[in-house]
């Protein structure tokens, strides 16, 4: 008994240390933390709580308009630490985020019931800009020499021409005889510019460019105050001015500029008056349109036309991006209560902004427009200089949206814009279905070879069943240490373990039996059982394992996380029970040699028991 009393003392301390491991729900020393809400505080994978798998792939990019580059190793792990830092900070839980092959990422959030949100947070590059935003100068077309007088062959005012009515407003034919005519509508002055050919091949030039800037800036614009914005000069627009026996003015957008087909005449829309502001509780009076006549009346007959280009705003790198930022949160504003991010410079950051803001401190066509991912968050005015480091967005978001994109700010920008390729979500109740079939189909399994080993091979059999005991104990501990995310494949894997455990159990104690039978004492076949068993054990675990690290290998490489968890989870098993196939069923065997109960030869073999010869008391005296 003494000779195993260091075995004995350290199976039970691995004993006692899996029961504490098991019997918390979660592990706190220091900075080590295991263990959670689930069964046993085990790390269960998708299928077994429910969550959410998502697939990305790493897009290559072009640095200095060089060729695209694919993301090396470097890059991939850099794109890892990222996301599993950005879904981390989330609350969304613990991310399990593998490398797959050159470029892929796979990323597993278990219990995850917001995959919308997890894919904004892990998908957008979060690329902060700051740029500084004016008002480039209007310019007259005429002194610039690209449309001038010369190039204008007349001005008129004139009803608006029927192709550029809509449809149920154009004239569609005779009427029939008895219909009762319905009384004609005033028609709608417009002003009809002719140009020459050479100043409409100008005209063409300067209004397509202009559309095309208009159509970029009226995208993002506010639709409530559109009309100021192009009256301003913010959104790019064109001022008309005719100087006839009056002066109409009027600023218009380019896409309402309409060029007759097969001509060189270009209709712009007639500003028609517009009523007086009226006091507070009066009603504004009504202002009566003008006509057609009232239009060529004010125009006259040798009426000149001014184009002034307004090319709208104008953003500005000045050097200030994401890269400047030592922090970012969100919280509410102290007035307002509305969500705000706030923003904290590094000291060039500081330096940068503070001059900025210096710069157009109190302009009224200056702001500061800030961009996340190329979209516009805010593009406010500055009152006065910030040089404190220190800048706040605001409007247009929840609490939770500022959460997210401080975070991703804070997070760090991904190196790579990466593609989703698959999305694959497993309800919760559906894992919790399957989690529980997986602990019913492992407890039946384990009670059916508890069965068979005891009923057949009696007392060596009983060993084995306490030896898968702590072998079961000491896996799900071991998978909790780890971490091991525990899947359907993975409880597959273990099963195939115990049974792999039971198996060196059988080769060991048929050893055992041809030992007794040839006359050897029950510690002497301990012995010589375990020796000439262990090569053919050794060989058949090794070659599964070899097995294993194949399949971890390739599954990798080709992305299939299902055989990669079944890989790895069958090699923590193997191994563990070869442990305890040797040490512990050994161990426990040798001790019960030392009892009187060694005497019993027949209960340690399946059959024949009684033709073996009795046990001598000197043998059991030896060992104790």
């Amino acid at each position: 008994m003494r000779r195993n009393a260091r075995a004995v003392i350290a199976i039970v301390l691995l004993i006692v240390g899996a029961g504490l491991v098991l019997g918390f729900q979660t592990i706190e020393v220091l900075d080590f933390k295991r263990g959670g809400p689930t069964f046993l505080g085990l790390s269960l994978g998708l299928d077994l709580q429910g969550g959410s798998h998502l697939v990305y792939r790493a897009e290559p990019i072009a640095e200095d308009g060089g060729e695209p580059q694919p993301p090396d190793a470097d890059d991939m792990q850099s794109l890892k630490r990222i996301i599993e830092r950005r879904v981390n900070s989330s609350g969304l839980g613990e991310p399990i985020v593998q490398i797959l092959g050159e470029d892929r990422l796979l990323i597993q959030l278990p219990g995850v019931g917001e995959p919308e949100r997890a894919e904004s947070i892990i998908g957008e590059t979060a690329r902060l800009e700051f740029k500084h935003r004016s008002l480039s100068p209007p310019r007259n077309l005429a002194t610039e020499g690209v449309v001038t007088d010369a190039d204008v062959v007349s001005v008129t005012a004139e009803p608006i021409p029927e192709e550029l009515l809509p449809p149920s407003e154009a004239a569609t034919g005779t009427p029939e005889a008895d219909a009762t005519p319905e009384p004609a509508e005033e028609p709608i002055p417009v002003i009809v510019v002719e140009l020459t050919p050479a100043g409409a091949a100008k005209f063409d030039e300067v209004l397509a460019n202009l559309t095309q800037d208009f159509l970029v800036a009226a995208a993002t614009a506010n639709i409530f105050t559109f009309q100021n914005q192009l009256q301003s000069g913010i959104i790019p627009g064109l001022n008309v001015n005719i100087s006839g026996n009056e002066l109409i003015s009027g600023v218009v957008a380019p896409t309402a500029v309409s060029k007759l087909e097969g001509t060189n005449r270009y209709v712009f829309p007639y500003p028609q008056p517009q009523p007086e502001p009226a006091a507070e509780g009066e009603t504004p009076v009504p202002v009566e349109p003008h006509d057609v006549a009232t239009a060529q009346s004010r125009v006259g007959d040798s009426a000149t036309v001014a184009f002034i280009e307004q090319p709208g705003r104008v953003d500005e790198d000045f050097g200030l991006g994401g890269d400047n930022l030592s922090r970012a949160y969100a919280s509410l504003h102290a007035t307002s209560d509305q969500p705000i991010i706030n923003l904290e410079f590094d000291s060039l950051g500081t330096r940068l902004f503070g001059e900025k803001t210096t710069q157009i401190a109190g302009s009224p066509t200056d702001s500061i427009a800030i961009f996340l991912d190329d979209e516009e968050l805010i593009a406010p005015v500055v009152r006065q200089p910030i040089t404190t480091g220190t800048a706040i967005i605001e409007g247009g978001f929840t609490l939770e949206r500022a959460q997210d994109i401080s975070l991703l700010l804070e997070g760090g920008r991904l190196p790579f814009p990466i593609t989703l390729l698959q999305r694959r979500s497993v309800d919760a109740i559906l894992g919790a279905d399957s989690l529980a079939k997986s602990v019913v189909a492992g407890g039946v399994g384990l009670a059916l070879v508890f069965l068979f080993m005891t009923l057949y091979y009696r007392v060596p059999g009983l060993v084995a069943s306490v030896a898968l005991l702590i072998y079961t104990a000491l896996v799900l501990a071991v998978f909790k240490l780890l971490p091991v995310t525990l899947t359907l494949s993975g409880v597959a894997a273990t099963i195939l373990s115990v049974g792999m455990a039971v198996d060196a159990n059988v080769l060991i104690f048929e050893r055992m039996k041809d030992e007794l039978r040839n006359g050897r004492t029950l510690i002497s076949a301990i012995n010589i059982g375990f020796n000439r068993a262990w090569p053919a054990i050794r060989d058949s675990n090794v070659s599964t394992l070899i097995t294993c690290a194949i399949l971890y290998y390739f599954s990798n490489q080709l992305g299939t996380t299902i055989v990669q968890g079944f890989a790895a989870t069958l090699a923590i098993g193997v191994m563990i029970s070869m442990f305890s196939a040797i040490v512990v069923s050994r161990t426990i065997l040798r001790v019960i040699a030392t009892t009187p109960l060694s005497r019993l030869l027949g209960a340690f073999v399946p059959t024949g028991g009684s033709e073996l010869p009795p046990q001598p008391a000197s043998a059991v005296a030896q060992r104790g």
